[in-house]
């Protein structure tokens, strides 16, 4: 793994529900129960804890967390895990909401455009005065410009944006703010 840790072949299997949204066969949404919806809290909580913790935590053995751990992960429950990033921190200190009114059944097209736009963390389809709300991170306002005034607007598809400026964030996911989240580990 790139994370360095040391894991069994067992562990190789997390990384296999994590598809691209392809033809894939998504199953029916099964009810979770109350251990689940605890797996569930304690990984977004620290999403590098290790099944033997989690399987402490929730008075399960080890086998039973693992199991219901890669479960959520084939029916798509859990999607992924990954590190939660200070912005400014890393270097991106201008952020911004982007609304985009598009071309009417435009969307994948536009979505794959979107996709390829460099510091796009988060991007929706929405009901409303706009049809898209597009969080991009930049280093600066320079590039920030850069990336509304001459990618997003050559974009066809794109009728018009507005900016909106990001002067503070908080981070309102569960756990500690500081240090990164990769997955668990044995």
């Amino acid at each position: 793994m790139a994370d360095g840790t040391d894991r069994g072949p067992e562990e190789s299997s997390w990384a296999g529900g994590f598809g691209g949204g392809g033809a894939e066969r998504v199953p029916p949404p099964r009810p979770l129960d109350a251990i689940d919806r605890d797996i569930l809290r304690i990984l977004q909580t620290d999403g590098r804890a290790s099944v033997r913790s989690v399987a402490d935590r929730v008075h399960v053995s080890r086998a039973n967390a693992y199991a219901r751990i890669n479960r959520l992960i084939d029916d798509g429950v859990i999607r992924g895990f990954s590190a939660r990033i200070d912005h400014e921190r890393a270097g991106q200190g201008a952020s911004a909401y982007i609304t985009l009114k598009i071309v009417q059944n435009s969307w994948r097209t536009v979505r794959e455009q979107l996709q390829e736009l460099p510091g796009a963390t988060h991007i929706a389809l929405v009901s409303g005065d706009f049809d898209v709300l597009l969080l991009v991170h930049a280093p600066d306002n320079r590039s920030l410009r850069e990336l509304v005034l001459t990618r997003l607007q050559a974009i066809p598809e794109v009728l018009s944006t507005r900016t909106l400026l990001v002067f503070e964030e908080t981070d309102l996911a569960p756990g500690p703010a500081a240090g990164p989240t990769v997955g668990p580990t044995v």
